[in-house]
């Protein structure tokens, strides 16, 4: 039995300010991770790039999929006709548009009683025209006729997000939506599948204007269009939020903060073993050990000099007179002076450090 929209209505009343809030809520919890984990935002990585952009083409070519050019011609629209008129008058009114062709001639011998013309708007030109196992006494021939066409656009989708979402393409920032992308490419598909299985091509019976017509694969066309472009796009937004760090942040388990606490401890250790051994080397030779004392004696003029402009003295003076608290600063020096000259005792010895 086929969902109607009253039921989705009454459904989403029910449900929606239930789930509203919580969504909101969850959201909300998200885009705050960077800010509590004091993980920083940073550009979008480089393979990102790669498939954010390969989900912004197949994104506008699913839209542009949608534009009437690219759908196959209707020819009760074309014609403005109403479904019960004449086959010859139907394809006169065509003739006079434009000329007719072979696969014309085929559907004019297709469309000639009421019945096929309700599968001719389930199911489209093309169906009709190329299929030499169908009729109309079994209308589910036409339905297994046309799943090939059907899932065409829904496998070529799940390809590109199969490699837009490749490890090896993209890296693990991408490769962690594989699964949720995946089942949103299949959902859509049965969705698809369902609504052209449960279709009732005879709604149509009671049509008497071309207003009237359920053109119904010229709509499933577009919403086709529409669904697999909002799942593309809604991946790459999803990708750009999580590999720039603003949502969706997973925290850094306790050995990988490990990890990299001892690589940069290991760095700044190799940086003060250089620096040791660039210092040792100056002061055994003596030139260089002239040029540093030279350059110190000069670094030192220089900050004399400084001292003697106006600016700087007008600047102790101020402080001087109490626009800072040299007695509170001068507390707070002697306090960390003594605490690094204290003797540290060490748990398990004897002496003092």
């Amino acid at each position: 039995m086929a969902i109607t929209w009253g039921t989705i209505k009454s459904l989403s009343l029910f449900f929606g300010p239930i789930l509203l809030p919580k969504a909101l809520a969850y959201y909300r919890s998200l885009r705050a991770a960077p800010s509590i984990h004091e993980i920083p935002i940073r550009p979008v990585p480089p393979n990102v790039s790669r498939a954010l952009l390969i989900l912004t083409l197949t994104t506008l070519f699913f839209l542009l999929s949608t534009l009437p050019p690219s759908a196959p011609t209707n020819i009760f629209t074309l014609t403005s006709s109403r479904l019960q008129i004449s086959t010859d008058v139907l394809f006169t009114r065509l003739s006079t548009l434009r000329p007719l062709t072979p696969t014309d001639e085929i559907l004019r011998s297709k469309i000639s009683s009421l019945e096929s013309r309700y599968l001719y708007f389930q199911f489209g030109p093309d169906v009709l025209t190329n299929c030499q196992f169908c009729n109309a006494e079994d209308p589910n021939s036409y339905l297994y006729y046309s799943l090939p066409s059907l899932l065409a656009p829904h496998l070529f989708n799940l390809c590109v997000l199969a490699l837009v979402t490749s490890g090896l393409f993209t890296g693990k920032e991408a490769a962690i939506w594989r699964t949720t992308a995946t089942l949103a490419a299949g959902a859509m598909m049965l969705i698809d599948i369902y609504f052209f299985a449960t279709y009732d091509y005879k709604a149509n019976a009671r049509a008497l204007r071309l207003e009237d017509i359920d053109f119904f694969f010229w709509k499933m066309r577009v919403w086709r269009g529409i669904g697999l472009a909002f799942v593309d796009g809604m991946l790459g937004w999803l990708l750009y939020l999580s590999s720039t760090n603003r949502a969706f942040l997973t925290p850094p388990s306790t050995a990988e903060r490990v990890e990299a606490s001892t690589r940069m401890l290991d760095v700044v250790r190799s940086k003060m073993s250089a620096m040791g051994i660039l210092r040792n080397t100056i002061n055994r030779d003596a030139e260089l050990r002239a040029r540093s004392q030279g350059y110190w004696v000069h670094e030192g003029r220089v900050m004399g000099e400084l001292m003697q402009e106006r600016e700087v003295v007008d600047g102790v003076r101020n402080a001087l007179d109490g626009r800072i608290n040299m007695a509170t600063i001068t507390a707070d020096a002697e306090t960390y002076a003594q605490s690094v000259i204290a003797p540290s005792q060490v748990p398990g010895m004897n002496g003092n450090i």
